[in-house]
């Protein structure tokens, strides 16, 4: 019987034994699981985080190129979001956690590598030309050129009767400027000098042979 009790009472002590080293094992692990950062690196920035590190003391640093961009101590979780510096050129990016609770739990450091980003290409203005070719011309522009006006047609010829003649003045009134009958009246005027010449000279003659 008492035999039986302390083969009992070892095997209880055995398994009492197995199950803490499995346990303190399981909590040893845990931290080392739960230190795993993340991040991600852009054109234009970066983003880290970090979760469940012990209570304080931990340290995070976050580099481009020789520029230092995070320096910080923080506890638990951190979480951080900051601009790169304009590059023509793709960027080195370097990482790197260190744990307060042991060596075995730092991390980094870790590089990744930030592309250039593409700058939007600029829509072409049209030119003078261009957009006067594509816009449709007015019926009637002010800004039409002088050859493109309408030619004003030639004046009219009055066809209106001629105006009444002044009351008054009668019919009697000198006519100016000269008459299609003066051609006329000079010929009728130099025929009577002529025959008044050639009279004078019968007259004459007659006048001789009566004597």
């Amino acid at each position: 019987m008492t035999a039986l009790r302390l083969r009992w009472q070892r095997s209880v002590a055995i398994a009492a034994t197995g199950a803490a080293a499995f346990v303190g094992t399981a909590i040893a692990a845990a931290p080392a699981q739960a230190h795993t950062p993340q991040w991600s690196v852009t054109c234009n920035s970066v983003s880290i985080d970090l979760t469940n590190y012990a209570e304080s003391g931990n340290k995070v640093t976050v580099k481009a190129g020789d520029k230092t961009l995070i320096s910080d101590t923080f506890g638990k979780s951190y979480h951080k979001k900051v601009d790169l510096p304009e590059h023509s050129k793709p960027l080195d990016v370097t990482a790197q956690v260190v744990a307060s609770d042991g060596d075995k739990y730092n991390w980094g450091p870790e590089t990744k590598q930030s592309p250039v980003c593409e700058k939007p290409t600029p829509t072409p203005t049209p030119t003078p030309s261009e957009s006067e070719s594509t816009s449709p011309s007015p019926s009637a522009s002010p800004s039409q050129s002088a050859s493109e006006k309408p030619t004003p047609s030639a004046p009219e010829t009055s066809t209106s009767a001629p105006a009444d003649k002044p009351q008054g003045g009668g019919d009697d009134l000198a006519e100016t400027g000269s008459s299609s009958n003066t051609p006329m009246i000079a010929g009728i005027a130099a025929a009577v000098v002529v025959a008044g010449g050639g009279l004078v000279v019968f007259a004459r003659k007659r006048r001789s042979s009566q004597s």
